[in-house]
């Protein structure tokens, strides 16, 4: 029987990726398969806090080993936002999100950003941290129907398409979160 992995999120879309990342390892399970619906509050200043405080969240209440990521958006003519903010950065949903860094962007030239994505893991009570970056440019408009979040205007360095152009397999290979799922996977697979 394959290992079960809990995966502190209840992003439908988040799971799906991580589960690609890791199906001939470990059966990943988020919180829905759990039973809770608690939303745990993300109050930290960085994304190694906010990922640190849901796998510090999971084990009070559940005593199980998990991890959690926290990842977002950096452009840097904005100073780095949306940075934490990246899911509530309009106050709407992923369009409203995207639409409000292109407006800001209006006129900027310097369009480099970068997905950023920090994974926390509780493991035989001791904390972990995996980092993993996509370097590449705001585009001036979105494109594709794919992915999820920033991914319509995002371009991928090296890259003629945006994320949301690429298929999940090719975006899973070069993806922040994929980045920082092979320093986990290379942990747990020596531990």
């Amino acid at each position: 029987m394959m290992p079960e992995l809990v995966f502190a999120t209840h992003n439908g879309h988040k799971t799906q990726e991580v589960a690609l990342l890791l199906e001939d390892q470990f059966k990943v399970l988020n919180l829905d398969d759990l039973g809770c619906h608690t939303e745990i509050p993300e109050t930290g200043n960085t994304f190694a806090e906010n990922a640190a405080l849901k796998t510090d969240w999971v084990w009070q209440h559940y005593h199980i080993d998990c991890f959690a990521d926290d990842s977002g958006l950096e452009v840097d003519a904005l100073n780095l936002e949306p940075g934490i903010y990246s899911a509530r950065y309009s106050g709407g949903g992923d369009v409203a999100n995207y639409e409000l860094v292109l407006s800001k962007m209006q006129g900027i030239a310097d369009r480099s950003a970068r997905f950023k994505t920090v994974i926390s893991l509780l493991h035989n009570g001791a904390q972990y941290f995996f980092e993993g970056v996509l370097n590449g440019t705001i585009r001036t408009a979105p494109a594709g129907s794919k992915g999820f979040g920033y991914d319509p205007i995002f371009q991928p360095e090296g890259y003629t398409i945006t994320l949301a152009e690429m298929e999940m397999e090719q975006k899973n290979s070069i993806s922040h979160r994929a980045l920082a799922m092979k320093k986990l996977l290379d942990f747990l697979k020596k531990t």
